[in-house]
């Protein structure tokens, strides 16, 4: 079967060989690739960045003096295209290193590009001066690169950095050279001080005329000044008093302001605690009302509608009692109503009977009627005499007779008007009777 390989992006794998005698060559930079078992052979290139140090020692330049110069230069193994190799792919890129230094340890690829490196820095130091290499160092290392580029392209290899590290010799060549330019700034130093000490006493002398004129001039102007100054300063002096007299004024002024502003707000704020005291009351007030509500006015409308509904029931039940009451008299009144008639229509019969048969009999029979009554008249009027105990008659013999006489004479008239019988007329007819 196989494996599979995995390679991180500052790795390449390479992967070639494969079944059936394939010679197919696979570059995976970041990624996998599957290998087969002995017929597949998988390798890494590193493509981290390599720092190299080359150094010429008492290599001559073009003047013959021996220098020996040390430089450092990042290089790695091109994966993208460059300036040099621009025709050419990625993969063609890390298939020229894998060719190269495929199989090599990193110390082994330093070496190669190193020795490459100081021979075309060998080269290009026989073609310049001591003076060109020592001020110029940054134009020596573009220009070693630019050489070396190419050489180290064709091998798959990218310098990121090239730098001149030292220059130095062993002959005292640049230690000469510094003499001399020692020597010559010197030179120039020592003159350019004799001529700064001259330039110094002239312009010492004119600036000592100058000085004595401007103290001469500054020392008029001094009186000018002092004695303007007196002047400003009376009138500074009356404009500060003034000021100060209307500071006073307005401090008052601000501070009776101030003190109506704290009295105002003194007010305002015995308005709020007023209006607060105000609100607290109208709260207690709610409370209490609250409370009133819900132990006294609460109970008392339960009560109320309590009571309200015992009345409403006993007024009905007590409207029912009079409806029954009603009822039960109207029957009552309307089975007495029946017998009334009954009775009635019975008397009514007997009366008429009675009638017929006083017809019949005439005045006869009228007179046994009232005489049959008069027994129950005299019991009527007696009757409140009976519960007399004594009657004293005031008067004589011959009163007491008078009045008995005068009763007896009214009776036929009270008889007549209960009854409607003449008792004189019917008393006339009885036969041996005088009216």
């Amino acid at each position: 079967m196989g494996n599979i390989h995995t390679t991180g992006p500052n790795e390449a794998l390479i992967v070639s060989g494969g079944c059936c005698g394939s010679t197919k060559k696979r570059t995976i930079v970041g990624g996998w690739a599957w290998a087969w078992w002995l017929v597949t052979d998988v390798q890494r290139l590193s493509l981290n960045v390599m720092t190299l140090n080359p150094m010429c020692e008492n290599v001559e330049t073009a003047q013959g003096v021996p220098l020996t110069v040390t430089g450092v230069a990042q290089c790695k193994i091109m994966k993208m295209m460059n300036v040099y190799y621009f025709h050419h792919q990625a993969d063609e890129l890390l298939g020229t290193a894998s060719e190269q230094f495929l199989g090599k340890s990193v110390k082994e690829i330093k070496q190669t590009i190193l020795q490459t490196l100081e021979g075309h820095l060998r080269a290009i130091l026989g073609t310049l001066t001591v003076e060109e290499v020592y001020k110029d160092r940054d134009q020596f290392a573009a220009l070693v690169r630019e050489v070396a580029a190419p050489d180290v392209g064709r091998m798959g290899i990218e310098i990121l950095s090239f730098t001149i590290k030292d220059v130095y010799d062993d002959v005292q060549y640049l230690a000469s050279l510094g003499k001399a330019q020692t020597a010559v700034v010197k030179r120039d130093a020592d003159a350019g001080v004799a001529e700064a000490n001259r330039d110094a006493g002239i312009r010492e002398a004119e600036c000592e005329k100058s000085a004595m004129d401007v103290k001469y001039s500054t020392d008029t102007k001094i009186e000018d000044n002092t004695r303007m100054y007196k002047l400003q300063k009376a009138n500074f002096d009356q404009e500060i008093n003034t000021a100060k007299a209307e500071s006073q004024l307005a401090y008052e002024l601000q501070a009776a302001k101030i003190r109506q502003r704290i009295r105002n707000e003194e007010i305002q704020i015995e308005v709020v605690e007023r209006r607060k005291q105000i609100e607290i009351e109208s709260q207690e007030v709610q409370r209490k009302d609250k409370e009133l509500t819900g132990t006294v006015k609460l109970p008392a409308e339960a009560e109320a509608f309590r009571l309200q509904t015992l009345a409403q029931a006993k007024q009905c039940q007590t409207i029912e009692s009079a409806r029954a009451e009603a009822e039960r008299i109207r029957k009552i009144g309307s089975a007495e109503a029946h017998a009334i008639e009954l009775v009635g229509k019975a008397e009514a019969e007997r009366m008429r009977m009675k009638a017929h048969v006083y017809k019949q009999y005439g005045d006869a029979a009228i007179m046994n009627i009232v005489l049959e009554s008069l027994p129950k008249i005299a019991a009527e009027v007696a009757a409140p005499l009976a519960k007399t105990e004594e009657i004293v008659l005031i008067g004589g013999n011959d009163n007491v007779t008078n009045d008995v006489t005068r009763l007896v004479a009214q009776l036929p008239p009270s008889i007549n008007a209960l009854t409607g019988v003449d008792l004189s007329k019917v008393l006339s007819k009885i036969p041996g009777a005088k009216a």
